[in-house]
């Protein structure tokens, strides 16, 4: 089971995973890289301010 996270540790987590999503890889794969589950990953990008991308693949212009 993974601890909780507060406070400074959890601003910095959460910033480190918005910072990664950005890079343009997966939601899961930044759960994989921070070692929380996708939910929890998920909210954190959300909490660090970030914009989640449409679900499925981008689409050729």
């Amino acid at each position: 089971m993974t601890e909780q996270l507060a406070g400074a540790e959890r601003a910095r987590l959460a910033q480190k995973a918005a910072d990664l999503y950005a890079t343009g890889i997966s939601v899961r794969a930044v759960a994989e890289e921070i070692g929380r589950s996708f939910g929890c990953t998920r909210y954190l990008i959300l909490e660090a301010g970030g914009k989640l991308r449409s679900r499925g693949h981008r689409r050729r212009s």
